[in-house]
């Protein structure tokens, strides 16, 4: 009788253990309510040419890759995000050892503004700012060219933080 009772006992104990989990995403208390998002296109604030649809499309990637809020147009969406691209910077990582002037690798930082409105109100959910970071070396003599390439993974990595902020809280 004493071993059913302290089986029943600690039964009761795994199961009030569980009171507070629940199966499903896990968002925010500010985005309570908020089913959808839209993602218009960004702003270009950097003299980096036709950044701004490949910002919202990797942002977008995102959102439907973590698939806790769906992505729709902004007339249907609970709340819109917007963003701008507001810096890339390029920084000398590693000089070629017989001259010591000359890069042979670059560290590339670019950096996302975003608010995060909800829709029906206009009440600001979320804003801040987030960094994407890659590095890339020097193929030959176009340093550009090799920028060019890199920045889409710095895009993606900004990208990466943007959407878990926003669906995580940090």
């Amino acid at each position: 009788m004493k071993s059913l009772a302290l089986l029943a006992s600690a039964f009761l104990v795994l199961l009030t253990g569980c009171a507070g989990y629940h199966i499903g995403a896990s968002v925010p208390k500010r985005m309570a309510g908020v089913k959808t998002i839209a993602v218009p296109t960004f702003h270009n604030d950097t003299m980096v040419p036709n950044l701004e649809s490949l910002a919202a499309s990797t942002v977008v990637k995102q959102f439907q890759e973590d698939g806790t809020f769906k992505v729709c147009s902004a007339d249907r969406a609970d709340a819109v995000l917007e963003g701008s691209i507001t810096k890339i910077r390029r920084r000398g990582a590693r000089s070629v050892r017989s001259d010591i002037e000359k890069q042979q690798e670059f560290y590339l930082d670019l950096t996302f503004s975003y608010t995060l409105t909800r829709r029906s109100t206009g009440e600001k959910l979320d804003a801040g700012i987030l960094m994407g970071e890659t590095s890339f070396f020097v193929s030959g003599n176009d340093v550009n060219q090799d920028e060019r390439q890199a920045i889409p993974l710095a895009i993606e990595k900004a990208s990466e933080r943007l959407v878990n902020r926003v669906t995580t809280g940090w």
